[in-house]
């Protein structure tokens, strides 16, 4: 009698040359023997930094500054953060997210006793509900109180001057190391609705009672991604100019714990020689090339040094490079094939790329990435950066491609070796995305839907996944049109998604 089998092994289904995406195929469940809870998720961005769960942001403009990376790192993920901005710009985002320790970013605004509010400006017209009041109205001076919107607005002169109704506190200040805790103990000790965090004499944040009340409200943090100073983990984009070498100097100097080589295309001399340069010039700090999608690419960069690799070329919802240049490879099959040979060399995979929902990050982290890059998926949400604005009556922010010729004119052409071109082609488009809310609440939420996902495969960690996956033993196959209708929600009139 012969063995009747169920489905394809990934060798096999990944040898047909057929270039797959995250949504053309699916595992087939196996065998469960423990709880989710006993799902681990973490992982490692690169050869040297950890991460408690296996999420990294996209180092794209309308994705990732100080507050996502802030966020990320709280979460147990990292952030990186882009580099269309100039240098000393990209390093001060990562001194500010090196000066946190709770996952909020209030850009601070001060003044001094002698001045006078006249207008809502200095409030952010609501936005900032605090502002310090300082010996002489800068970060470093000394802290004497603060003034609250609301009460300002109850103001019938606004001509008087801020010493006349400021909230005096001479203690306000807590150590910027302070974890939402102990702040929350000092402000309950003091009977203060506000704290300034400080790190080296100079105001860090302002800490609202409504802050803290906020972020208790989100799922529990463990203990995030904490670097060896003692300060949260995050990484940053460089590209391999010349000038990119003085920008990584800064970057060095504020603290970066990962460099990402931002190339749309990574196969390239000019990546290979930044590679040699910054594993002899700062050999302690950890290197992620990329973008790659096949195996010839990912050996060439792990040849040159490389501690991480970045899978992903045109899958992302903005970018257009596979329809305008005609490269590029679906990402199950690029996540799938690239990790064979990186994790024969012990380097870690980033799916970067084509994450629209949980199952898409169990089929990365199943076909052998060992986190996801994030860019739609958190963009729209309140860490990242930009303002809200209403379209058709639905709250959005804006989400561009780094290879939008928007964001190209503010550097991002050098991604696309395009910066020296006389003609701009572009790789990408300019969108909206509809308000998510906060990361800090769900992303929790995701995880646990992937620890759900793991918990179906049989996999009780990543290591698992891969183990299962390379020996055959989990399953997959490739879901037909219909079938893909069928897997989706279907044949009502109408309906409410609510994922938690």
């Amino acid at each position: 009698m012969s063995i009747i089998e169920d489905g394809f092994s990934s060798d096999r289904l990944f040898n047909q040359g057929y270039s797959y995406t995250y949504d053309d195929v699916i595992f087939l469940p196996h065998y469960i023997d423990f709880p989710t809870d006993a799902v681990v998720l973490s992982t490692k961005l690169s050869r040297r930094v950890p991460l408690s769960i296996p999420c990294v942001s996209s180092p794209m403009d309308t994705v990732t500054e100080s507050h996502m990376a802030v966020a990320m790192a709280a979460l147990g993920g990292i952030g990186i953060l882009h580099s269309n901005a100039a240098a000393s710009d990209q390093a001060a985002m990562v001194r500010s997210v090196k000066a946190r320790r709770v996952p909020l970013l209030s850009n601070p605004v001060f003044t001094s006793p002698q001045d006078r509010i006249q207008n809502d400006d200095v409030f952010d017209h609501g936005a900032n509900p605090y502002v310090l009041v300082t010996e002489s109205g800068a970060p470093c001076s000394k802290l004497l109180g603060y003034v609250a919107s609301r009460d300002w607005a109850k103001l019938s002169d606004k001509e008087v001057k801020v010493y006349d109704y400021m909230v005096s506190c001479n203690d306000l200040v807590v150590p910027w190391s302070s974890d939402l805790g102990k702040i929350a103990e000092f402000m309950a000790e003091k009977g203060s609705e506000v704290a300034a965090t400080v790190r080296d004499g100079e105001v860090v944040d302002v800490v609202g009672k409504e802050d803290v009340e906020r972020i208790k409200g989100y799922p529990k943090l463990g203990a995030g991604s904490v670097g060896p100073d003692g300060s949260w983990m995050v990484g940053a984009a460089i590209g391999t100019r010349e000038s990119d070498k003085e920008r990584l100097e800064e970057l060095v100097k504020a603290g970066i714990d990962v460099v990402v080589l931002d190339s749309s295309q990574g196969n390239s001399i000019y990546q290979i020689e930044m590679i040699k340069y910054i594993k002899k010039m700062y050999s302690n700090l950890d290197v992620v090339g990329g973008n790659v999608v096949t195996v010839s690419q990912a050996q060439n960069l792990i040849q040159a040094g490389v501690d991480g690799l970045r899978v992903g070329m045109g899958s992302g919802s903005i970018c257009t490079t596979q329809e305008v240049c005609a490269v590029g490879r679906g990402q199950a099959t690029a996540v799938y094939k690239v990790a064979c040979i990186a994790s024969l060399c012990g380097v870690p995979v980033i799916a970067d790329g084509g994450i629209s929902n949980s199952g898409h990050v169990v089929k990365a982290l199943t076909l052998g990435a060992s986190t996801v890059m994030m860019g739609s998926f958190l963009a729209g949400s309140t860490e990242a950066p930009g303002a809200y604005e209403y379209q058709n009556g639905r709250r959005i922010k804006k989400y561009r491609g780094m290879g939008s010729l928007e964001a190209m004119t503010k550097g991002s052409d050098q991604r696309y070796l395009g910066d020296t071109a006389k003609l701009k082609i572009a790789q990408g488009v300019v969108g909206a995305v509809a308000d998510k809310g906060s990361v800090m609440k769900f992303v929790p939420y995701t995880m646990q839907a992937v620890k759900q996902g793991f918990q179906d495969l049989g996999a009780s960690s990543l290591q698992s996944a891969h183990d299962l996956l390379r020996s055959g033993v989990l399953r997959l196959e490739v879901r037909t049109g219909a079938a893909q209708v069928e897997g989706g929600i279907h044949g009502l009139v109408s309906y409410e998604k609510k994922s938690f």
